[in-house]
């Protein structure tokens, strides 16, 4: 990872800043303490999860294409702990319907916007990786008040959906293999386990 020498002194100076063409970002950044921080390149095994569950949302007829955005939607989080990152890009956003008249120039969420439908992670191997999905980001999006997050873990073949109540994230179920999943944010989906840990 990679840090710049920038500071900003809140989120709006960051959008301000970015927004100018002439400060074109090449790559994802999270601001954590007033400075953006380059985030490393997906994996391959987590970027062909994040693609395949894409497809299987959008072809199973669950969700239209447009309200699914993998690892390119940047949303603005409480920060809760110092260190904690002000964004955050899910490995996989399912928008509102009202994201998509307010995103049309940038994908970008912020707090002043609703927050979307659900969010997905795909959990990385090593414990620091781990711990900021499960504990960290899990915290930040609570906050944030998404209804629904899901941990994908390719190591396990299991997806874990928490559904937000009271401010907290409560497991709502574990799937894993060709298990049917269940959603309280999608209940018309159409997903086992087994169909996006294919090939992994």
């Amino acid at each position: 990872m990679t840090q710049s020498k920038l500071k900003f002194a809140c989120f709006e100076d960051y959008l301000t800043w970015s927004n100018d063409p002439s400060n074109l970002l090449d790559g994802q950044f999270e601001l954590i303490n007033g400075g953006l921080i380059e985030l490393p390149p997906e994996s391959g095994v987590n970027d062909a999860i994040a693609n395949r569950l894409f497809f299987r949302l959008v072809a199973s007829g669950t969700l239209p294409l447009n309200l699914v955005r993998p690892g390119k939607c940047e949303i603005q989080v409480p920060v809760l702990r110092s260190g904690d990152a002000a964004n955050r890009y899910p490995d996989l956003v399912v928008l509102q319907p009202e994201h998509l008249m307010l995103i049309q120039t940038r994908l970008t969420i912020t707090q002043t916007m609703t927050p979307p439908q659900l969010v997905a992670e795909i959990l990385s191997p090593g414990r620091q990786n781990r711990d900021r999905d499960v504990i960290y980001k899990r915290d930040q999006y609570a906050a944030r008040g998404i209804p629904e997050y899901w941990l994908i873990d390719p190591q396990q073949g299991t997806i874990q959906i928490l559904q937000l109540q009271d401010g907290a994230y409560r497991e709502f179920g574990i799937f894993q293999g060709s298990q049917a999943m269940s959603s309280p944010t999608l209940p018309n989906l159409s997903l086992m386990p087994a169909d996006i840990f294919a090939e992994t």
